[in-house]
């Protein structure tokens, strides 16, 4: 967690972030915790609520989204524990002030050995939210003269071609952040994962799309870094111009499938939902490996369920003696 930087846009100031900022207080001035220690909690805390409009929204399932990130992102085990007692003993803060009626999650644990699938998109959500996300981008308003309507505009393009390649390529977090300019192809992608490992990473036509058209209007933020400032070739900006942050991506995300009314995702989630589509479509778990970029069948083998549930499937339709009804 201790990866995560400030955010260039704006909107760390708010509600959320003040109930955070009161509670670290309380940690310091009631129970005496070391500097470090309340810093160590408020780094998690704040990566554990980003995007969330209001502190009704910090549940059980969004600490769970949380750890699953965190596990994606290759926390120690120190730091998913600290991570879980960070959440917990803020869940009990808010309660015990009256902020929630109970705490959200104290039923949060550290995950085990056995590593389980994180909220997934089916076909149809998926398409909910991107279609949702590229509708957003087609409408929003176009007046040259007006900076401010060009300045969202140009944002939502950005929101829905980065929604569509992470869905469509199944890459990280980090790698979408880290990814250059350079790295684009004409459908495929080369990205930088866990170990320093390079790989090409295909996408489809309608990511393409979305890419093209973000690509067109990325010179728009690129020209807001100041003068005395570096070009930046990152491939995803952020509103000043600068790489864009991977909180920022991640509150792009949860805001998106808010907004469409999708079961909330985060970026790891589309990433395993675009895992589960490309097995469902009939790939095996060794292309899933490749996709994805893991070292090890192990950490893919989380996938197995997906692969079986198809296989009964096909074997329904196709045995014989397996007694369905064609």
């Amino acid at each position: 967690m201790s990866s995560l930087r400030v955010p260039e846009e704006p909107g760390d100031e708010g509600p959320v972030n003040e109930t955070i900022d009161s509670y670290l207080e309380y940690l310091s001035l009631v129970k005496g915790r070391a500097a470090n220690t309340v810093t160590a909690y408020g780094r998690d805390l704040r990566a554990a609520c980003e995007g969330l409009d209001d502190i009704d929204q910090f549940t059980l399932d969004r600490g769970r989204d949380v750890l699953d990130w965190a596990l994606e992102s290759g926390a120690s085990r120190a730091s998913v524990a600290r991570l879980v007692s960070s959440m917990r003993g803020f869940g009990s803060w808010l309660s015990h002030t009256g902020r929630l009626p109970h705490n959200p999650v104290s039923a949060l644990q550290a995950p085990g050995p056995q590593r389980h699938l994180p909220r997934v998109l089916d076909n149809d959500q998926a398409d909910t939210l991107l279609d949702h996300a590229r509708e957003r981008a087609e409408s929003a308003p176009v007046d040259p003269d007006n900076p401010t309507d060009d300045h969202r505009r140009v944002l939502a393009l950005r929101d829905w071609a980065i929604l569509e390649l992470l869905y469509a390529s199944g890459i990280r977090v980090s790698e979408l952040c880290g990814a250059d300019l350079a790295d684009l192809g004409d459908r495929d992608l080369r990205v930088t994962g866990k170990g320093n490992k390079t790989r090409v990473v295909p996408f489809g036509s309608r990511a393409r799309e979305a890419m093209d058209a973000w690509i067109a209007v990325r010179p728009r933020l690129s020209a807001r870094r100041s003068g005395n400032q570096p070009t930046v070739s990152a491939l995803f900006l952020g509103s000043r111009g600068g790489r864009i942050d991977q909180r920022r991506v991640r509150e792009i995300v949860h805001t998106a499938a808010n907004e469409a009314g999708t079961p909330g995702i985060s970026p790891h989630g589309l990433r395993h939902s675009s895992a589960t589509a490309v097995l469902e479509g009939g790939a095996d778990l060794r292309v899933v490996q490749e996709l994805l970029g893991h070292a090890s069948m192990q950490t893919t083998q989380i996938y197995t369920h997906v692969g079986s549930e198809r296989l009964r499937q096909v074997y329904r339709q196709a045995h014989p003696r397996s007694g369905y009804q064609r």
